[in-house]
């Protein structure tokens, strides 16, 4: 039985659903309840209380961890998530972390995340880590405004990063739980190219046959749309990242197509995918 945290978001319904296929017993792990594919197992558990799921993770043979906020749960300690693991039997863990550990190492969030990472090395289990760089499902931060007045508002309407489609990400997740081979692999996940937040815009016109205009916002109006949903820090962080990518966070990683055999998913296919949402 493998067991997917994070099982009904933009990485996990894909996951949960390859395993589902490929004849594995999944049982899929959300906050809330929610509707899984046939034959899929759903447990409504808290990642920052991991004592709940011991249950779920006795006789599972590996985890997929995605801890999304619940890394910085008041009073949560996610390392407590890799031994409940251990105690359970689970004999392999696939990390979803984030490619900011190598790029930009020093950020509460990320130094946290990497002594995560360090835990599952120094586990004793079987493990894969998966850092991706930028989702390019943040785009359905616009939906509403394309919908509504057809516009899409972002910063740094000329700077881009290879944003990553997370069915890539799923996918290359399903190869690590199914695959022996994948054992102590860190793989960096981003898209098969850089790509501007307008031209982003440009994608999602093409996929709605509809003209999209593009506003570019100030940092300033950026940060403060950004605090309505996620802590300040993350936000500024974002803020850097997308303002004045490294190096490093420009690079086109070969990870997708080394693990999956075919290239990554382009923007503009994600757009074709998800047109339903801008409409």
């Amino acid at each position: 039985m493998i067991v997917v945290t994070g099982a009904t978001g933009n990485i996990g319904r894909p996951l949960t659903r390859a395993l589902a296929e490929a004849g594995e017993q999944v049982t899929a792990v959300s906050r809330h309840p929610a509707a899984v594919p046939d034959g899929v197992r759903h447990v409504v558990a808290d990642l920052a209380e991991p004592a709940a799921l011991r249950p779920v993770l006795a006789g599972a043979k590996s985890m997929f961890l995605l801890l999304s906020g619940d890394l910085h749960a008041t009073g949560a300690d996610a390392a407590d998530l890799i031994g409940e693991a251990a105690r359970g039997g689970v004999r392999r863990v696939v990390l979803l972390s984030t490619l900011g550990v190598v790029t930009r190492p020093f950020g509460g969030t990320r130094i946290a995340m990497r002594e995560l990472e360090d835990t599952l090395r120094e586990s004793g289990l079987e493990w894969a880590v998966l850092r991706p760089g930028g989702f390019a499902s943040n785009a359905l931060w616009w939906a509403e405004s394309v919908r509504e007045r057809g516009v899409v508002a972002a910063p740094f309407g000329d700077v881009g990063v290879p944003v990553v489609d997370p069915a890539d990400i799923a996918a290359v997740a399903a190869a690590c739980l199914l695959e022996d081979r994948h054992a102590g692999a860190a793989y960096e996940l981003t898209g098969p190219e850089v790509i501007t937040p307008r031209g982003q815009t440009e994608a999602l016109a093409a996929a709605l046959g509809s003209p999209v205009a593009f506003h570019e916002l100030t940092r300033e109006e950026a940060r403060a749309a950004m605090a309505l949903s996620m802590p300040t820090e993350l936000a500024d962080d974002t803020l850097d990242i997308l303002g004045d990518p490294s190096p490093a966070e420009l690079r086109v990683s070969p990870d997708v197509e080394r693990v999956l055999g075919r290239a990554p998913r382009s923007f503009a296919d994600w757009a074709a995918r998800h047109v339903e949402a801008f409409r």
